[in-house]
């Protein structure tokens, strides 16, 4: 077995700089990726000019808070390719959002920009203590979504054997994790348990398959289910973050010798903790939005990309590097409820005390003339199926949900299976309130 711990001539040289030379290395950077912004975007020269910013203007990395937010609107307002710095011939590929909720978001890369994006995800593979000749299992969607093909490229470039199987055909997952006996897999959380919902099914024990890492991501998920997925599979479950405007999966890592939060690849993004509010840069510690700089970006370079997703800034350990904290929520996410602020990711914190549940949830929101309600729909454990432990099971997690977050809320408990399962993000929240 690999030791999870890279040696230190494994690392790239700027994991293991110090902080003087990592800030050295983003101010040259983002002083020629303003540039870049600014001479070859129309929508980055009109901004510029509206906001009466230049990327002369940048004396040192504080002064990027002189210059205008990007948002996801901004991408929708020029859908297809308004926001690109290069002309279309000189884009190797294109992903996508889905665009369930209006016009998808667009994003290119050039080729040095999936040359980047392969060196960031082999990167992250290997911090999660993947090495060369490890077999990699990756059952995120491939396509548009950029989570399966990003991870495809990065294990490839770390030199590890692909399993290309994307998401879906849950009985099939575990018929080729158990032939094919991969160490990694690369799913979201979320389908994670769906795949171990089969494993049980088809009586298989989960802690004998041959994986020993789990790198999950696209998601919020909480520390709680860490915890459930490594003592279902005896295996180490880490955390990847990234999203399509940025990049894709690989934008920060979480370490395995440490699983103390993921570092960001500060050589290729920005990071900074803004207040979601008011817009004012935080400083690090605080709990804020998270908003990021691209560093490296060809095709689309973004200025000051709000995330939406909560979290703070720490300093780095297992890197040296600084490291974004577990993302709690998106601030476009969070479900204000008769005045409290409630994120899913507290509800699933609750469901996974109960001894009783499942942790397959989704929270419904309705409204009884001018009161919201909200439900919560949950699944019983298999061996709880009877009336009077589901009754005992509702009445906990209604208690630890009141106690915890500190709202009143109608528990359902439901059959095992009972709960819609998503291959790709889980869909938490199922607003039933009228529109105003």
């Amino acid at each position: 077995m690999h030791p999870l711990t890279p040696d230190k001539k494994e690392l790239d040289p700027i994991e293991t700089a110090s902080r003087d030379e990592i800030e050295a290395l983003q101010f040259h950077r983002m002083k020629r990726s303003l540039k870049h912004a600014f001479n070859h975007s129309p929508f980055y020269r009109n901004r510029f000019i509206e906001h009466d910013v230049h990327p002369e203007d940048l004396k040192s990395l504080a002064d990027i808070a002189k210059f205008p937010f990007t948002t996801k609107q901004d991408l929708r307002d020029t859908y297809p390719f308004g926001m690109f710095a290069v002309p279309q011939s000189k884009l190797v590929r294109i992903h996508g959002s889905s665009g369930t909720t209006g016009k998808p978001t667009v994003v290119g890369y050039t080729q040095a920009d999936i040359d980047h994006w392969a060196d960031l995800v082999a990167r992250s593979i290997r911090a999660a203590g993947g090495r060369p000749g490890d077999m990699v299992h990756v059952a995120y969607g491939y396509g548009l979504f950029t989570g399966g093909l990003g991870a495809h490229y990065g294990a490839e470039r770390l030199g590890c054997t692909v399993v290309p199987i994307s998401g879906g055909m849950t009985e099939r997952q575990v018929t080729l994790i158990n032939d094919f006996r991969p160490r990694i897999i690369m799913v979201t959380p979320s389908y994670m348990l769906s795949i171990l919902d089969e494993f049980r099914r088809q009586g298989l024990d989960p802690r004998q398959s041959s994986l020993e890492i789990g790198i999950f991501g696209a998601e919020p998920w909480t520390n709680a289910m860490r915890r459930e997925i490594e003592d279902a599979f005896d295996m180490h479950a880490v955390d990847i973050y990234g999203l399509s405007e940025i990049m894709g999966p690989g934008v920060a890592m979480e370490c395995v010798e440490t699983k103390d939060g993921l570092h960001i690849w500060e050589d290729h993004f920005y990071p900074e903790i803004i207040d979601p509010a008011t817009g004012a840069v935080l400083p690090d510690g605080e709990t804020g939005e998270l908003v990021i700089t691209t560093l490296t970006k060809e095709g689309l370079p973004m200025v000051r990309y709000r995330t939406r997703d909560l979290t703070r800034l720490l300093p780095g350990t297992a890197r040296s590097m600084r490291r974004i904290d577990k993302i709690t929520g998106r601030s476009d996410d969070m479900i204000i409820l008769r005045g409290v602020n409630v994120f899913p990711t507290q509800i699933e914190e609750q469901i996974l005390k109960c001894k009783g549940l499942a942790p397959h949830f989704q929270i419904e929101l309705t409204r009884s003339g001018r009161l919201d309600s909200m439900t919560v729909h949950v699944e019983c454990a298999p061996e709880m199926a009877d009336e009077a432990a589901r009754a005992h099971s509702a009445r906990e997690l209604a208690h630890h949900i009141k106690s915890v977050v500190g709202v009143s809320t109608r528990i359902e408990v439901k059959d095992p299976g009972a709960i819609a399962r998503s291959e790709g993000k889980a869909r938490r929240v199922v607003d039933n309130r009228p529109k105003t």
